[in-house]
């Protein structure tokens, strides 16, 4: 068994190290595994030879916690965790959530809300003078000024409340080391500009010269039109090749969005999900019942990074970018090799797969030294001519897989993109998969039926969804096998009124389907749909949008396209008097 990166001075004295190069202070529970990122950080800067610690979920209402392991030398790493701190702790309806799956147990409540912010403050509070890095989604999806549905209100760039000395926004591999370098060799934060993947907040702009100056803070939280300018701007400078530096001012400081880090070759993302993880929670966790979230992941393989989907709702385009980096099959396959050894294996490998399964090993052209086009999409209307799917990889992958002898099933537990599986070019692929990996449940996302809903989305027409259903039961009839789709609906997203909600609610019905995965949409920070829940307007066009902001008007959309849940019966008899409607009353509830 690897040993777990320290949390305690005990850990310390174990090691003979008075003290500690790096601590990292996160809000999940401490699970040693490359689905958590602070435990990829921390082996990453391991690997390049720093002394690093872990703060895990501290106590933020006092400061015990965050001196646990003293002073590092050289930075705090600050992390929310592997989700925003407000959506860990509130619903899109913004009730507060009872369970926390990245907490022992799954209790709720053991990180602050906006965490980041807290954590850096109280850092500060003890440790007066130590740089701070922000990282992890919070402060990557809210680097710069924002709409924060919570407090339904443009916040400042996280790097400003926080006063934090440098954000990384992205995946922070590269960023993190190059932090590390440079403040080993000087140690002073005001040394840390022109790291690509970071920002930064300064008093004067200095020698920057290639630079989209965006409209300031204060001027985005009054106008919707000069905040939809700026995320226009934000977003079509979002390619770690082509993009230019960001500058946007908030009171007397410019905060400085440097372009997108470099995606990871193959040999890189080989080596970091190749380091010596534990594969499991910290032992102190063991009497609080573990963490909830790692069963989900435990016998799982991240194949890739990166999804050209570019869905409106989703943080991946502003996160980990629309380049897909793959591992190599070798290093995928020593992997599960590993897990299979566990005592705890019992055959079955849940998943192989990224942010969209069958995007594995997908290359273009141009990536490599142009970058994600601007002005063109890799699969919107329809599939670019340049973009080289990998599915001859990936059934290599599933067999190489299957050949370790505890394997004895392979599935891929994450969604695919349903309109990547129409071709003749996916033909094997989706007979291989439908014959031996998949556990009876394939997952998709259609998310609505209207045309314009899904225009706004960005997703597929519905006309694609159909056509896959039927290519799926043909191929599964053919193989004489049993097997469903889960089908994921948004409800409630900009655009969506209760006449797009009727017309889903009466797709579903006619053919009696009875969707349990529905979200209510949640307008989720520096996200296309964000701004569009905001302004109410498109950010790219500025043609007005419905919003449906009103919780009756939630309400109502989610009950008509749950119309099995007797807990909506009222809901859809309200809507369908409002629509108009009041015969279908019969048909949805008898």
């Amino acid at each position: 068994m690897n040993d777990f990166l320290p949390i305690s001075k005990k850990d310390l004295k174990k090691r003979n190290w008075p003290s500690l190069d790096i601590i990292l202070v996160t809000g999940d529970a401490y699970v040693d595994h490359p689905s958590y990122g602070a435990a990829v950080i921390g082996r990453v800067l391991e690997n390049a030879g720093f002394k690093v610690g872990i703060i895990a979920q501290p106590n933020w209402r006092a400061t015990d916690d965050f001196m646990a392991l003293g002073r590092p030398n050289l930075f705090f790493g600050v992390t929310a965790g592997n989700i925003d701190s407000m959506l860990a702790k509130y619903t899109a309806n913004k009730k507060v959530r009872n369970q926390d799956d990245y907490s022992p147990g799954g209790r709720a409540h053991l990180r602050p809300e906006r965490a980041s912010i807290m954590y850096s403050n109280k850092l500060q509070q003890v440790f007066k003078g130590v740089p701070i890095v922000l990282g992890g989604i919070e402060a990557s999806m809210r680097r710069l000024a924002h709409y924060d549905y919570w407090s339904n209100k443009v916040r400042r760039s996280i790097l400003t409340d926080s006063k934090a000395d440098v954000l990384v926004y992205g995946m922070g591999e590269r960023q993190i080391l190059e932090i590390a370098r440079r403040l080993k060799e000087l140690p002073d934060a005001g040394q840390l500009d022109d790291i690509a993947g970071t920002v930064v907040s300064r008093k004067s702009l200095g020698r920057l010269k290639d630079y989209v100056l965006v409209d300031s803070f204060e001027a985005v939280s009054k106008n919707k039109d000069a905040f939809n300018a700026a995320f226009s701007a934000v977003y079509a400078e979002s390619d770690p090749f082509l993009g230019k530096t960001i500058v946007q001012k908030c009171a007397d400081k410019f905060v400085i969005q440097y372009p997108p880090a470099e995606p990871l070759n193959t040999d890189e993302m080989d080596t970091i999900y190749g380091l010596p993880y534990n594969r499991n929670w910290h032992p102190v966790y063991d009497k609080s019942g573990g963490i909830p979230g790692f069963e989900t992941v435990r016998n799982s393989l991240i194949s890739h990074r990166g999804c050209f989907g570019g869905c409106s709702f989703c943080s991946l385009y502003l996160h980990q970018g629309r380049i897909v980096q793959s591992r190599s099959i070798k290093s995928i396959v020593k992997e599960a090799s590993i897990i299979a050894k566990s005592r705890l294996f019992r055959g079955t490998i849940t998943d192989i797969g990224g942010p969209t399964a069958n995007m594995y090993m997908a290359k273009c052209s141009l990536w490599k030294d142009r970058g994600a086009c601007r002005d063109k999409q890799c699969i919107e209307p329809s599939k670019c001519q340049n973009l080289q799917l990998g599915y001859d990889q990936s059934l290599r992958l599933w067999k190489e897989v299957k050949k370790i002898p505890a394997v004895k099933h392979v599935f891929v537990g994450s969604g695919v993109r349903y309109d990547l599986l129409l071709g003749k070019e996916s033909d094997r692929y989706l007979q291989e998969l439908c014959a031996s990996h998949v556990s009876g449940q394939l997952k998709v996302a259609p998310e609505h039926c209207s045309r314009p809903v899904l225009k706004l989305m960005n997703k597929p027409d519905f006309k694609k969804y159909e056509e896959f259903v039927e290519r799926f039961k043909s191929v599964n009839k053919r193989l004489g096998k049993k097997q469903y789709l889960v089908n994921y609906f948004v409800s409630a997203h900009p655009g969506a009124g209760l006449e797009e909600a009727l017309e889903l609610a009466m797709y579903l019905a006619k053919r009696h389907i009875h969707p349990e995965q529905v979200q209510d949409y949640i307008p989720l920070p520096m996200t296309i749909s964000g701004a569009m829940y905001y302004s109410e307007k498109n950010p790219f066009t500025g043609k007005d949008i419905f919003v449906a902001k009103k919780l009756s008007d939630r309400l109502m959309q989610r009950a008509l396209i749950q119309y099995k849940n007797p807990k909506n019966r009222k809901y859809i008899i309200e809507a369908l008097k409002i629509l108009n409607q009041p015969d279908l009353i019969r048909f949805f509830l008898g």
